[in-house]
Order: structure tokens, then C-alpha cells, then sequence
């Protein structure tokens, strides 16, 4: 692939791990417009991975190469930025701060041995970025705590780093803090060294603070200090410290380390980066390429999910060795218009060589459209990407990320591995796509290329789930959210080359007598030649929800030959399925057949069939025809400040509550009914109303009426359609 047009910066060779302890994988988490990607690129021009760094608004980064990422100045996709910074190789992962496209979100941590939180001084925390503090706690995974924008004129880092203390808890401190002078940002103030790191030349000198920050430097040392030995092994370490004794300061960073790489201690570190209508130094990055490369473990410090052979058996662990058995993952699966299929895969054990032959794996995916699928295959060309350019590697070994081309069966989530021994990992989590958007081609030529761009899109995006609705005849894409669902259709056009509009979503609803009726179904055609022939009454009676369809056969003296009944049966069932009313399959229904005529020789399967049908249309002329709507069980999972709101909206949209339960963490679980009509757009919805903290699940409970005033207006549109 090309290197993007435009960069500033002229990518050179690709950095080479120089064993399992001298590789970082590090994930960039945030919320969106935090500065991700603008610290990547500071990072990357650091360290001379490029000679100048990019711009977001220019469309420049390195991360953000895609289309759709140039125009909308935001990342919607997982992309990895590898540099060297002394002897070791860091695997940057720059992920999406958006809501939408928490799927490659979810790689990139999968993909991490450390997450880096970056959080901006002028916007602060959002719920977003608290799920994931949760989530990587939950699997001890290290972390630390890069506060952007600390020159913009509304950041304030000690509120900040207040708010990141109340909201993430113990462990939480400040390495450093910065300072200002007469022109601005001045630099740095190292908290274990007690200097000054003064950037306003455009380079880092270190100097003596100012008397008037000794104070602040002396409050700000001793938390920190104490935070570092409450985390040390030396278990006498606290009790010198409380003495008076001055603790090494050696000592303390070989402590931090420790506490930092076991995920136990997070530290807080500032940066800025010049940039729109803030030109300034940049400050920072070489603090935090030393906590990155010294405190965040490597692979061989970091666990491992376990695996599963194939065939079956008790789940095994592996170890991150180069010459063991080759288990590696599918973190990302992308479509290149010149290449074809390329996967980024994170190599957790053994080691990837290019022409050899690797089983692929993808189970539990069924559901959103990933078949079951062991295949073997040959590995193309080995890169390491550097955003969308790939540079040649002659291995991948474990604990190392690259991507693979021509992996035609691997999708994302997948397993790769030794074939003579094949595994699957197990896989790790990812939410439901709840926002069901309805689309069709515009033309025959765009339906025609349709299905095999769906499927490129579902096999790149464990996120998408894709349903061809047979009863509303729709095609239906279930996505995270409304920019989830307009960067699937940006993609169809711009990398497929096929146009499709959206259109409105129907619910398939249901039809049912609202009583007993009497039908008459008269089938008698003579046109010449062989004649049709059919005549039936029939009763019919509504059943209770749920019940379905009940024929029962009253036919006394043959008036209807005994092997035409089941034709009248079979009519019924047709003509069900195309609804009486407006268009929706009829249910809970029992018919009863008690009379009818039949001729000699006109008489026939398809006569009767067809006054079966015409039958049970005439009774639905003479009694109200209800329309029924499916009711999902919905779960919704919140903040405790939002319980009131969400109950008040779940109750405007015609659910009913069934209570409630506290949940670890200030949270409450929600359960209600609520009618499929009324939460089409519950995924945006509800994250307006949270702040994107709130989340759902839901599943079909049963079929209700309609209201009367709802269901004229369905059935109206029905017909129309």
C-alpha cells in the first residue's frame, strides 16, 4: 500500500523487537476529541518514527488515514503506530474515542498489555471513559494517565487530576505538574526529583524550580511518595519514611515501576501539544516515553487468555515464547482495494513466518452473521503498519503485533495456529449492535454488488450485524449508533463502489380476530375445458397469546371429500402468512371447517385451497381485525443520578417498569417491557440521556394489541408500502 499522500513525515524502516521484554503494546483510551491521536503523533515525531507531525485538521496523522476519519477530524478505526525509544519497540494503538466504534475499542485492548487514558484539561472525564477504568480493572490490566490541552486557557490540571483521583479511585497520582512563565506553558515540574523541566526554548532543560512552587512541590512529593510505598514490597520502607528518613529516590522509581507494570498505581502525566490557535513547545513526551518503556510490563509480564483445542477438551494456558506452539489472534480485519484482505494480528505465542500454512479459527459469532469456521491457510507478506503503510517484516514472534495479507477466511476475532494442534482463544467481549437501520439499493447494479460489500463489512466489523428480515421483507443493517450505521453506508460507496439509501424501519407485527366470525369460501370458475370447483364454512375463533393455529375438521356425510380437507387446511395457512387486513401473518386463531360442496369432476387440491383462503377472508370482513406488536424485555443498566429519567422515559414510550436492583459501582438495573415500536432508537437515545454511560439489552417477550389509534395509522402505512 502507498504511504498516505500528504504526511509530513517520511516513515523509515520498521522497528525490530529485540526479544519478548523489549516490546509494549499500549492502547490510547479516551473520549473522543481528547487528543489521541495528536498525542500519537507528538509520540511518533519524538522519537523519529516521522520527521514532522501531523495534524488532525489538516488530515495528515498518521492514525487517522481513512476517508471517512480525513473528513470527519475523528478516528473511527483501530490503527497501530510502532516506534523505537531506546531499545525497545512500543506497539502505539490509537482507538476511536467515540461511542459508536467501541468494537475497535475493544480490540485495542484486547491487542494492549497497557492502557494509556488520555484525558483532556479543558473537557475533563466522561462516562465513556469511567466504563473503561471499570473494565480494565476488572482484568488488572496497567494503566497510567496522560492529561492533554494543559495550555489552553480553560485547562486546569489539578481539577482534573482531582476529578481522575475522585472518579478512579486509589492509586491515582501526579508524576509531575506544570508550570508557567511569562509567554505561557513554561514546562514541568518533576515531583520525585524536585526540578524544573523547562521546555520554552523548544528543547528540555533541567533547572532549579522557583521558590514559589517549593511548597506545592512539598505537599505533591509526599502523597506521591506515600501512594509509591503503600505499593512497595519493603514492608519496613513505610515505617523509615515516617521516621524522617529520605527515602532514595532510585528507589521510589524502581517501587513505581513495579507498582505501575502489576496494575496496582496509575500515574498522572502532563502534556501539550501546539496546535490550531496554540503554538507553544511541545512538553512532555520524553516523561512519558520513560514511564511507557520502563513502567508498563511487556508481554512476558502481562496474561494471557486462555485456549481451547478445536475438538474439544479442557481450556490450556499458553506462555509468550518465540518457540512455542504458534497462537495468535485477528485484533482487526480490514479490505484494501489494491491488496485485498489485510488482518492485524497480536502473536501471543510462537512465531508467524510469511508462505507458511496456519489454521484459522472463528467460533460464537453465529449470531451476527460469522459462521463457524476452521480452515487452513497460507500467510501472505508480513507488515508492520505504520497507519496505512505497511513496511515488510521477516517474522512476527510472540508478544509482537503485524498484519498479514490474503487471510481470505480470517475475520476478525479469529484464531491462528499451528494446524497440526489447532486452538481457539477465548474470545473477548464486545456489545450488541441495538440500532436497527433499514437500507436498499438504489438500482439493479448497486443490489447486485450488495451482498458480497455486506459481506467484506461483516466480516471486518464484529459490531455489524446483518439481517434479511423475511417477514418485512427489509434488509436490515444493527448497528452501535447513528455514526456507526453512516460510516458502513460512506464505506459501501466509497471502497464498494455501490449506493444504498435508508429507508423506514417496519416491525413485524401481527394480525388476529378480535372475535368469533363465520367465513364463506366460494372457489366455482367454468371457462371451458376443466372447471375449479370448492366450497367451505368455516368458524373462527380467537385464542389466547401465544396459542397459534388450531383446524379442526366438523365435515359430516362427505360433503367435502376427506382428501380435499387438508387442501382447505393448506389454504388457510397461505392465506395466514399474507394477513387479512394489512398485510401482517395472522395468528392465534382456531378454525373450524363444517360444511361445504364439491363436484364430481371440477373439484380439486387447488380449489379447495383456494376457498380456504377466500374463506377465511370473508370472515375477517365481519369483525374487527386487531393488530398485534411485539413487547421486548429490556435491561437497561445506569447511573444512579439518571434512574428517574430513564423511568420516566420508559414509561412515555408505553412500558411498563418492573422494578428495579442496585448494582456495584452507583449503578441500577432496570427492567420493563416496552413495545419494539417505541425503542427503534433507544441505543441513541438513552446515550443522550446518560451521557453515554447508560447501556441495554433486550429480547422478544410476546405479542400485545396495538393500540387502536397506533393501529390505524400502522395499517395505513402498511398498505401503502
Amino acid at each position: 500500500m502507498a504511504d498516505k499522500a500528504g504526511h509530513p513525515g517520511a516513515p523509515g524502516r520498521a522497528p525490530e523487537a529485540g526479544g519478548c521484554d523489549k516490546v509494549r503494546n499500549v492502547v490510547l483510551v479516551g473520549h473522543s476529541g481528547a487528543g489521541k491521536t495528536t498525542l500519537a503523533e507528538a509520540l511518533l515525531a519524538a522519537t523519529g518514527t516521522v520527521q514532522r507531525a501531523g495534524k488532525v485538521e489538516d488530515g495528515t496523522t498518521v492514525s487517522d488515514f481513512d476517508e471517512v476519519e480525513t473528513r470527519q477530524q475523528r478516528s473511527v478505526n483501530l490503527a497501530l503506530a510502532p516506534f523505537q525509544y531506546g531499545d525497545i519497540k512500543v506497539n502505539l494503538i490509537d482507538t476511536p474515542g467515540y461511542a459508536d466504534f467501541v468494537g475497535d475499542l475493544r480490540a485495542g485492548l484486547r491487542a494492549a498489555d497497557a492502557a494509556l487514558f488520555v484525558i483532556s484539561a479543558v473537557d475533563g472525564i466522561d462516562g465513556l471513559t469511567r466504563m473503561l477504568w471499570e473494565e480494565c480493572a476488572a482484568v488488572r490490566m496497567p494503566r497510567a494517565v496522560v492529561i492533554t490541552k494543559i495550555d489552553q486557557q480553560r485547562g486546569d490540571f489539578d481539577d482534573v487530576v482531582l476529578t481522575c483521583q475522585d472518579v478512579f479511585g486509589e492509586g491515582v497520582a501526579p508524576l509531575y505538574f506544570p508550570v508557567s512563565g511569562g509567554d505561557g506553558l513554561k514546562g514541568l515540574i518533576g515531583l520525585l526529583t524536585q526540578r524544573c523541566l523547562d521546555y520554552s526554548t523548544g528543547e528540555r532543560t533541567e533547572c532549579m524550580p522557583d521558590p514559589e512552587y517549593l511548597d506545592q512541590i512539598s505537599e505533591q512529593r509526599a502523597s506521591l511518595i506515600e501512594g509509591i510505598i503503600q505499593e512497595s514490597e519493603d514492608e519496613g520502607l513505610m515505617d523509615r519514611y515516617l521516621s524522617g528518613e529520605e527515602i532514595d529516590v532510585k528507589a521510589l522509581v524502581a517501587d513505581l515501576e513495579t507498582a505501575v507494570a502489576r496494575g496496582s498505581f496509575y500515574p498522572v502525566l502532563a502534556t501539550s501539544v501546539p496546535h490550531g490557535d496554540h503554538p507553544g513547545p511541545v512538553i512532555g513526551m520524553q516523561e512519558l516515553l520513560e514511564v511507557i518503556a520502563q513502567g508498563f510490563p511487556s508481554p512476558l509480564e502481562h496474561g494471557i487468555p486462555p485456549v481451547t483445542p478445536v475438538k474439544g477438551g479442557p481450556p490450556k494456558t499458553i506462555s509468550c515464547d518465540p518457540e512455542g506452539p504458534l497462537v495468535a489472534e485477528v485484533v482487526k480485519t480490514t479490505s484494501d482495494p489494491y491488496v485485498g484482505r489485510i488482518s492485524l494480528v497480536r502473536v501471543f505465542s510462537g512465531t508467524l513466518r510469511p508462505d507458511t500454512v496456519v489454521h484459522v479459527s472463528g467460533h460464537g459469532m453465529e449470531d451476527r452473521g460469522h459462521e463457524d469456521h476452521d480452515v487452513d491457510e497460507r500467510v501472505g507478506a508480513l507488515t508492520s503498519p505504520l497507519g496505512k503503510t505497511q513496511r515488510t517484516v521477516s517474522s512476527c514472534a510472540a508478544g509482537d503485533v503485524c498484519a498479514v495479507a490474503k487471510l481470505a477466511r480470517a475475520e476478525t476475532g479469529d484464531t491462528l495456529s499451528d494446524p497440526s494442534a489447532p486452538v481457539v482463544m477465548a474470545p473477548w467481549s464486545m456489545p450488541d449492535p441495538l440500532l436497527p437501520v433499514a437500507i436498499r439499493a438504489r438500482s439493479k447494479a448497486d443490489e447486485d454488488k450488495l451482498s458480497q460489500a455486506l459481506g467484506r463489512l461483516v466480516a471486518e466489523d464484529p459490531t455489524l450485524r446483518l439481517e434479511n428480515n423475511a417477514e418485512t421483507r427489509q434488509l436490515v443493517l444493527w448497528c452501535m449508533g447513528e455514526a456507526h450505521a453512516d460510516v458502513l453506508i460512506d464505506r459501501l460507496h466509497a471502497r464498494y463502489g455501490v449506493e444504498v439509501e435508508r429507508i423506514g424501519l417496519r416491525v413485524p407485527l401481527r394480525e388476529t380476530f378480535g372475535g368469533n366470525a363465520k367465513g364463506l369460501g366460494r372457489h366455482v370458475k367454468q371457462s371451458g375445458g376443466h372447471g375449479q370447483y370448492g366450497i367451505c364454512h368455516i368458524d373462527v375463533e380467537p385464542l389466547p397469546s401465544g396459542e397459534g393455529f388450531e383446524f379442526v375438521d366438523k365435515i359430516v356425510g362427505g360433503v367435502v371429500p376427506r382428501q380435499f380437507i387438508p387442501s382447505v387446511e393448506k389454504g388457510l395457512r397461505q392465506q395466514m402468512e399474507r394477513g387479512v387486513s394489512a398485510g401482517y401473518p395472522l395468528v392465534d386463531i382456531k378454525v373450524t371447517l363444517h360444511d361445504g360442496k364439491a363436484h364430481s369432476v371440477d373439484s380439486s387440491d387447488m380449489a379447495f385451497q383456494a376457498a380456504g383462503a377466500l374463506a377465511l377472508k370473508d370472515a375477517a370482513g365481519s369483525v374487527p381485525i386487531l393488530l398485534l406488536e411485539p413487547v421486548d424485555e429490556v435491561a437497561v443498566l445506569i447511573a444512579d443520578e439518571y434512574v428517574g429519567a430513564v423511568m420516566s422515559d420508559l414509561t412515555s414510550r408505553r412500558g411498563r417498569v418492573l422494578g428495579s436492583e442496585a448494582v456495584p459501582g452507583g449503578r441500577t438495573m432496570i427492567k420493563a417491557e416496552v413495545p419494539q415500536l417505541e425503542i427503534i432508537r433507544y441505543a441513541i437515545d438513552l446515550r443522550s440521556m446518560s451521557q453515554g454511560t447508560g447501556t441495554f439489552n433486550r429480547s422478544f417477550l410476546r405479542y400485545e394489541p396495538l393500540p387502536s389509534h397506533l393501529a390505524d395509522k400502522v395499517a395505513a402505512e402498511s398498505r401503502d408500502t
